[in-house]
């Protein structure tokens, strides 16, 4: 399948006829990713990670696309009916003709004060890891981890460490929009070098390249 990078989180995978879209937040290209697309998989309720008006206007323009994500978000989502489904950790589903499995439940902490909201990760086609805003290793064999490398809520050694103990064979980085080229350069060479020796290999996608997973 093709796997194709936009501005930050989201991400779509196209097989054949069949699209599904992760996380169409407000810093990508949430209506180009969108375009055609038979389902959107959201991992949680922040903006960067949900562009609520393109997706309305994608759902209204598509009356076959579907929606699976935390119950706050399927919530805020009710013009859909029944076309949006509440997802929890462990559960296993066919989105689009795609399998997914979920992860997690919670997103990483930001601060005490901050309140913490749902967080889903989801592993596509058995093979693609997107944990959303959290560091939860999935219990699953993964082949290809989209791996967080900036956010309010993480450094660097975490997202080194969070590359290494998922054990996939090859990382490309999402939530990365937020940070200079100099700060992620620097990170990226640091990953590049360390979990090369774990049998990882790093690759830096721009927005909107694909590559085949």
């Amino acid at each position: 399948m093709k796997l194709t990078k936009y501005t930050h989180a989201c991400v779509r995978f196209d097989d054949g006829d069949a699209a599904v879209v992760i996380d169409p937040g407000v810093f990508s290209e949430a209506a180009l990713a969108l375009d055609g697309a038979d389902a959107v998989l959201i991992t949680h309720e922040h903006a960067d990670h949900l562009d609520a008006a393109a997706l309305r206007t994608a759902a209204e323009s598509n009356r076959s696309l579907r929606v699976w994500a935390p119950a706050a978000v399927a919530g805020s989502l009710s013009y859909l009916g029944g076309r949006v489904t509440v997802v929890d950790p462990g559960e296993a589903f066919e989105a689009a003709g795609f399998s997914i499995q979920s992860f997690g439940g919670q997103h990483a902490l930001i601060h005490p004060t901050i309140p913490t909201v749902a967080n889903v990760g989801y592993l596509v086609n058995g093979v693609v890891y997107h944990p959303g805003d959290s560091f939860t290793v999935p219990t699953e064999p993964v082949q290809t981890l989209l791996l967080p490398t900036n956010a309010p809520w993480s450094k660097a050694s975490e997202v080194i460490d969070f590359a290494i103990a998922v054990r996939a064979a090859q990382a490309f980085q999402i939530h990365d929009s937020l940070i200079t080229s100099v700060y992620a350069n620097l990170v990226e060479g640091m990953l590049t070098g360390i979990v090369a020796g774990f049998g990882l290999e790093f690759r830096h996608l721009e927005p909107t390249e694909s590559v085949t997973v």
